[in-house]
């Protein structure tokens, strides 16, 4: 039942990546990724940039691969499950390898409206956006698993899905990243999650069945 839902997901997240990409390539999302640039730059301020640039900060590489670290110790030393460390790090392995791929295929250039940072690179999809939702997404399966309370499993869905938007929201605001850029990284790292997830879940009915059999 569990793993027929994760294809249904699957399938969205894949359907909803390849609807992006076409509209991307063929340039028909060009007034609805500036007309959103332009309303969420309209909020501007020196202390929402700097909230942005924080939130921007957590989603780059150095402190991405250090929560991914912490978090795997956590797994090991606290929770004693070296399969789920296992499960994470090959998730943002994965993902990163996954954006470097897209990223030279579609080769897009980052927006020229109105740039509160500077970056160099392709912008689509949106890297910082893919691995919030990867690792954030993936924090959130497995902290689920152990957390038996409806509040401490409501915090940690809050807390996790604030930061997917927050940081993918920080990458538009900036204007390092089209609208669609981001989106489209939610929809490709939704993709890649589940995969890992549905194999993992596979691997763990697998499992069962056999120490059931040995019984």
């Amino acid at each position: 039942m569990i793993r027929t839902l994760l294809v249904v997901v699957f399938i969205f997240f894949i359907g909803s990546f390849s609807s992006i990409a076409y509209l991307v390539e063929t340039e028909n999302l060009i007034v609805f990724d500036h007309q959103i640039i332009t309303y969420v730059q309209g909020f501007e301020s020196e202390i929402l940039t700097a909230m942005m640039k924080f939130f921007s900060f957590i989603g780059a590489t150095i402190p991405v691969i250090v929560i991914t670290v912490l978090s795997a110790f956590f797994l090991y030393r606290v929770l004693h499950h070296r399969r789920e460390v296992l499960l994470l790090i090959s998730t943002m392995v994965g993902s990163t390898l996954l954006n470097l791929l897209l990223k030279f295929i579609f080769q897009r250039t980052r927006p020229g409206i109105n740039q509160i940072v500077f970056e160099e690179g392709f912008s689509f999809p949106s890297g910082h956006s893919m691995a919030a939702f990867s690792l954030y997404g993936m924090l959130t399966f497995l902290l689920w698993r152990h957390i038996k309370t409806r509040g401490g499993r409501g915090t940690v869905l809050t807390v996790n899905c604030l930061m997917i938007v927050l940081i993918g929201y920080s990458r538009i605001y900036l204007g390092v990243h089209y609208p669609s850029d981001v989106i489209a990284a939610y929809a490709a790292s939704g993709f890649w999650l589940f995969t890992v997830i549905w194999f993992y879940q596979w691997l763990q009915e697998r499992r069962f069945k056999t120490l059931e059999a040995g019984t």
